[in-house]
């Protein structure tokens, strides 16, 4: 009896055991194993016909596709073309024409595509030869194999997930991954308007990392000038935004405030009026000739003929581009810091008063430690961005003022602003490319080192 068990268990174990390529390869009978030359054809074998000619069709297409584009456009991945557009005169008509030359941005993007497409053709093949393996299976073991229409309704119930979660990813891989990749190939190309690169350019390697970091040159010095800057607005930006939240929050929750819901509903009414219509609004006003110079000559404050340099010198900018960051930043940080001291347990402050703790100790014990450990990733994440608040500076100053009339990047450029300039205004797109690749480096890097270090992270799920 215990032999008969030891069987139907090993058996069962077997039948269970995990339908992978490698199995399908190694334990598969022969219809498997030529399946992972011509897919579906396992499929077809063990009555699966109409699911084993979708599978054939796929490759074919795409056999199809390789061999009329693929391998073309992979093989100009290379160079990214060599035939360069001619101007030719036309007798006849008595004009000048061009000739059709190779586009190096196309070919970079058709290159692309076909890797990308070859790998999601990779992933079909994987399913295509477990699928063929477990038909197998099923049908020696003499159970049910689905039909095409028990798929079809499959993908209804237990495979809804992935009926769901195919054309998103489908429009991930077209819209977001794939433009991400062609965006960190082109900083090592020579893609930009020096020497007309526009419309042929090479494959240079590190050449444009090394320009960015030399220090000597005026990009590099530009670099680490505006990299300095977006480091000092951030750290500013961020934290005057969290003390004067924090205070308003404070004094808003306090059991002597009266009329708390009107308070909150004051600071928090900047929020209803879109951010660019108030940080425009601002930049007329702070305006040489604006409404706040004027008044101030009106009110003898200032001389007349005279206006204060909110954005004409360098320190008065980026002064006032903080200060104004916090008018329009501090309503989302009260409601964030609201939600975290209405949440603080009120025996905490009932005990510190038993033991005679006054508000500073209060505080500083209790109050400002739970609100760092509840909003570190809320901190985090402002810090991040604000290293990309490309709306407040451009909206604000432009990245002006420029002093230095050689450089790409105005005094209160950040990193993001500075590289929309080079691409768009100057058609830098290299150097726009690596500068936002060392963005999300700088930034992915901080923000992990910064989490793993917390109490949030060390201590999830309690104080």
């Amino acid at each position: 009896m215990n032999a008969i068990t030891a069987a139907k268990m090993r058996r069962t174990l077997e039948f269970e055991s995990p339908y992978t390529c490698i199995a399908a390869l190694k334990e598969g009978s022969i219809e498997t194993r030529v399946s992972a030359v011509l897919m579906g054809f396992g499929n077809i074998v063990h009555k699966q016909l109409v699911k084993g000619l979708l599978f054939l069709a796929a490759e074919v297409a795409y056999i199809v596709f390789m061999v009329m584009y693929g391998f073309h456009n992979i093989y100009m991945l290379g160079s990214l073309g060599t035939v360069e557009r001619q101007e030719v005169w036309n007798e006849e008509l008595q004009v000048f024409e061009y000739t059709q030359g190779d586009q190096s941005i196309l070919l970079l993007l058709y290159g692309l595509a076909t890797i990308l497409l070859t790998a999601v053709m990779f992933w079909v093949w994987r399913g295509t030869l477990k699928s063929a393996y477990k038909a197998e299976r099923l049908d020696k073991a003499g159970k049910h194999v689905n039909s095409f229409t028990e798929d079809l309704k499959a993908l209804l119930d237990e495979n809804l997930y992935r009926l769901l979660m195919t054309p998103p990813m489908i429009f991930i891989g077209a819209l977001t991954i794939l433009p991400l990749i062609f965006m960190i190939c082109m900083a090592f190309t020579n893609y930009s308007k020096i020497d007309n690169h526009l419309v042929l350019f090479d494959w240079v390697g590190l050449d444009n990392f090394a320009a960015l970091f030399d220090s000597g040159s005026i990009l590099g010095s530009t670099f680490w000038r505006v990299l300095a800057w977006t480091l000092v607005w951030a750290f500013f930006a961020t934290f005057t935004n969290y003390i004067a939240g924090m205070i308003l929050a404070i004094v808003i929750n306090r059991h002597e405030t009266k009329i708390k819901g009107f308070w909150r509903f004051c600071f928090v009414l900047p929020c209803a009026v879109p951010m660019f219509v108030s940080l425009l609004i601002m930049r007329t006003m702070l305006q040489p000739d604006g409404a706040v110079n004027v008044l101030l000559r009106e009110l003898g404050v200032i001389a007349e003929g005279a206006s204060l340099p909110f954005f004409t010198d360098p320190t008065w900018a980026r002064v006032t581009v903080i200060l104004i960051n916090i008018w329009v930043g501090v309503p989302y940080t009260l409601l964030q810091l609201t939600g975290v001291l209405q949440n603080i347990p009120t025996e905490l402050y009932e005990a510190a008063k038993v033991d005679g703790a006054n508000s500073i100790q209060t505080f500083f014990r209790i109050t400002l430690p739970y609100m760092l450990y509840v909003t570190t990733p809320y901190l985090i994440a402002t810090f991040t961005g604000n290293v990309n608040n490309f709306n407040v500076i451009y909206l604000l100053s432009g990245g002006d003022p420029v002093t230095d009339l050689a450089s790409t990047a105005g005094s209160t450029d950040l990193l993001v602003t500075w590289l929309y300039k080079l691409t768009i205004d100057k058609q830098y797109y290299n150097v726009g490319a690596v500068v936002g690749i060392l963005t999300f480096i700088i930034l992915a890097v901080g923000a992990l080192l910064t989490y793993r270090n917390s109490k949030s992270y060390r201590e999830e799920g309690g104080i």
